[in-house]
């Protein structure tokens, strides 16, 4: 018995005259405004978000240092999400409908891909970084420099746009289930298989570098504990200058790893459900629903958006940045210099 059978008579295609054309996603115009209202801010608060991050710390010389720029980089990562890969995903969420091309599809894939894992890795080498300013924030400085964080950038960005390309740009995740994509494939259509080794090798890339900052962090809140308590001992005392400036050091690493501790956490709540998809679906005959799919990529898409609202609500620095932009003040003489971290 053939399985081609005709769509029923009032469902739209995504292209009227092309036979195997796949058919549209039966919105109504209520819910379809509201669907690409809700994606398209999430993708403009990635872009403008993220630009907001990498311009206050470029632009700003006294926030020219290794950690921070390991930010600006995880930014930009995000930013490029929103650029690239979030405006595409809206039409196809939302339309069901993939109207730009089966090269770009591609294309589409290796951002995603890319994008995702220099983000984690990222996240993964500023985890170390906060662990060395935490256990150790007199000597850190000359610990983790500017070449060290040079090179943490460039391993994050070469071997994820590397792998990525390697897997989706020559169709080794399609290996083994060229019979399952062909019974899929659909004119306007873009969902991309991945057979169950390579799922595993994804799933690995991730969980490493999540285990990683798992126990780190683990590692520098118990940290940050005993130092909590040491300067509670002594508070009533009279300490050293040396002393007291090594704890105001030490507070303030503390508060760093704070806030990157949640931006990480934000980073593998939103992950985590989509890679554990991933392996269910690969294992068991990817029965995922396409509106389960969808929702669990656009969770882990929105991240892309949440890491700049992390930092305005607890940097201080930023938000006194996003109001030198805002302001037009960030464009006067000199205004690189302007002061934004106090003590």
């Amino acid at each position: 018995m053939s399985s081609d059978w005709p769509p029923p008579a009032a469902a739209q295609l995504c292209y009227e005259h092309l036979n195997g054309s796949c058919v549209k996603t039966p919105y109504s115009p209520g819910p379809r405004l509201i669907l690409y209202a809700a994606f398209g801010s999430g993708a403009a608060l990635a872009v403008f978000g993220n630009l907001l991050v990498m311009i206050s710390i470029l632009h700003f010389k006294q926030l020219h240092s290794p950690a921070n720029f390991l930010i600006a980089s995880l930014a930009c990562a995000d930013f490029l999400v929103g650029v690239a890969v979030m405006p595409f995903s809206t039409v196809r969420s939302v339309e069901g409908c993939w109207y730009f091309g089966q090269r770009f599809c591609q294309f589409h894939s290796c951002f995603d891909g890319s994008f995702c894992y220099a983000s984690i890795y990222h996240l993964c080498f500023i985890s170390l970084d906060r662990y060395l300013a935490v256990t150790d924030p007199l000597l850190y400085p000359t610990r983790f420099t500017a070449n060290v964080s040079g090179l943490c950038i460039a391993f994050s960005w070469l071997f994820s746009i590397f792998y990525s390309f390697s897997l989706f740009g020559t169709g080794a995740n399609e290996a083994g289930l060229e019979d399952l994509v062909s019974a899929l494939t659909c004119v306007g259509g873009c969902q991309i298989a991945v057979n169950q080794s390579w799922v595993l090798v994804n799933f690995l890339l991730f969980f490493l570098p999540m285990l990683v900052m798992i126990i780190v962090y683990s590692k520098i809140f118990l940290i940050a504990k005993q130092q909590a308590r040491k300067i509670e001992s002594v508070s009533n005392k009279t300490v050293r200058s040396s002393d007291s400036y090594r704890d105001r050091v030490a507070k303030r690493e503390r508060k760093a790893a704070k806030t990157l501790g949640i931006a990480v956490v934000a980073f593998l709540i939103s992950w985590l459900p989509y890679f554990v998809d991933s392996i269910i679906d690969a294992f068991l005959g990817f029965i995922t629903p396409t509106y389960i799919y969808e929702i669990l990529v656009w969770i882990a898409y929105f991240n892309s958006a949440m890491n700049p609202l992390i930092y305005a609500f607890f940097y201080p620095w930023f938000r006194k940045a996003i109001k030198l932009i805002a302001t037009g003040k960030v464009l006067r003489e000199n205004s690189s210099t302007i002061h934004l971290l106090s003590g």
